[in-house]
C-alpha cells in the first residue's frame, strides 16, 4: 500500500495513512485510507475527498462527514474491495 502524509492546516500536525483504494464519484475524487496496513489488526478507516486545485502544487483533502455522501462512497469502496466491510462510526 502507498503511504500518504496529511498535514492539518489548523494545527500543523502530520499523520501518516495507508491508501487502501481510490475512486471517483459524481466527478469528485475520493481516497479510502487506513491508519495501519497490518491485515491482522483492525484498522481505523477514513474517506477523504480531494479538494485540490489543478494549479496548486499541494493536494488538499477533506474528511467526508456528510452522512449521505459517506454512505454512497462507502458502498462504492465496498464493491471495489469485496473482502472489506466498512462500518461508519456514528
Amino acid at each position: 500500500m502507498d503511504k500518504i502524509t496529511f498535514t492539518f492546516s489548523d494545527t500543523e500536525e502530520t499523520v501518516e495513512f495507508f491508501v487502501v483504494e481510490q475512486t471517483k464519484f459524481q466527478g469528485q475524487q475520493y481516497l479510502l485510507v487506513a491508519d495501519s496496513e497490518d491485515e491482522e489488526e483492525e484498522a481505523q478507516a477514513y474517506i477523504f475527498k480531494d479538494l485540490s486545485v489543478p494549479e496548486d502544487e499541494e493536494a488538499v483533502y477533506e474528511l467526508v462527514e456528510d452522512e449521505r455522501e459517506l454512505e454512497a462512497v462507502s458502498k462504492i469502496f465496498e464493491e471495489l474491495l469485496d473482502d472489506v466491510d466498512l462500518r461508519m462510526n456514528e
